[in-house]
């Protein structure tokens, strides 16, 4: 692992997006709420937030960090049948939350597939990306072309 002990306390946050792309068996059952596994987005909601909270656990050479707040947002969108997925995680630390909430929107992301699989084997999950990052030494960041 890289020694962070060196580098200040600052507050830290970071923001990634992802998309799930829903065949129409699949969004038929989301939109229903029938899912056999049940309530997909609150699953994957959950399995979102508890991922960032174990990415260090996840991700080899990943440093643990105690985080302040997560946040994942589901957000069904008609338009494409897709799922919009959202997480936020705050900190305050010697290293980013970069990896927390690319990893939450990641399993949000594959938790709905695994509980909408048995309708529909198509479905697709991307792009994720991180979206903007502050904190540290290089400052905030913003992927070009957001807003």
């Amino acid at each position: 692992m890289v020694d962070i002990g060196p580098k200040p306390v600052t507050r830290r946050r970071a923001v990634a997006t992802g998309e799930v792309a829903l065949g129409a068996a699949a969004w038929k059952v989301l939109k229903s709420g029938r899912a056999a596994k049940g309530d997909v987005l609150g699953v994957a909601r959950l399995a979102g937030i508890q991922a960032a909270k174990r990415t260090a656990e996840l991700i080899p050479l990943c440093h643990p960090v105690a985080l302040t707040q997560v946040t994942v947002t589901l957000s069904p969108s008609a338009r494409g049948r897709r799922v919009r997925i959202r997480a936020e995680a705050r900190c305050e630390g010697r290293t980013g939350v970069e990896m927390e909430v690319l990893v939450a929107v990641a399993l949000a992301a594959l938790t709905v597939y695994d509980m909408l699989k048995g309708v529909d084997r198509s479905i697709t999950i991307g792009p994720i990306a991180l979206e903007a990052k502050t904190g540290g030494k290089s400052g905030p960041w913003r992927r070009s072309g957001t807003a």
